[in-house]
């Protein structure tokens, strides 16, 4: 249990997030929830309005003996697009931003130095905000293995799945069934 580390990930909606993460080797737990604002326990709706200024994001609980966060990082960088500012494709608002939000001080460092080596895939600059965690709220239930439950769901067939889909060609040696 010294091993188990955490990382708050935001980039668009955080079904797509809970899919990719939940199939890597060394993810113990993937929670989709709200982090960055100030309103203590927002509803959907009150993130969705863009009021309380916090992010659809995913706790990514993970055995840094298995795989660290260089490796889950890397994938981040695939899966969205960090170069959008306040969306993903069709999710638009600034609860859909690309953050990075570290538990630990140490981790900033590694959190912006992958951000330098990913924007040299990318011809516009990466937007992604990296910072120390300041809270973070459950989304609840509803939104717990969304894809999982609801694959024939058209918003998982062609938002969701294509996530997927690339996670399970580019990173293969990362996959917990390969």
């Amino acid at each position: 249990m010294d091993n188990l580390e955490k990382v708050t990930l935001g980039g668009g909606c955080f079904w797509c997030l809970e899919a990719v993460y939940n199939r890597i080797i060394g993810v113990s737990s993937v929670r989709s929830g709200y982090s960055g604002g100030a309103e203590v326990n927002p509803s959907w709706e009150q993130v969705c309005s863009g009021s309380t200024k916090h992010v659809e994001v995913c706790e990514i609980v993970f055995d840094s003996s298995l795989i660290c966060l260089d490796d889950l990082l890397l994938v981040f960088w695939e899966i969205h697009d960090p170069t959008t500012f306040n969306r993903q494709g069709h999710d638009v608002g600034s609860h859909y931003r690309s953050v990075i939000f570290c538990e630990k001080r140490t981790d900033l460092a590694i959190a912006e130095k992958s951000k330098s080596l990913a924007q040299l895939n990318f011809s516009n600059p990466i937007v992604s905000e990296i910072a120390i965690r300041n809270n973070f709220y459950s989304a609840g239930e509803f939104h717990d293995s969304y894809f999982e439950l609801n694959r024939s769901q058209p918003y998982c067939q062609f938002v969701v799945s294509p996530k997927v889909d690339k996670l399970n060609k580019r990173f293969k040696d990362l996959l917990k069934n390969k």
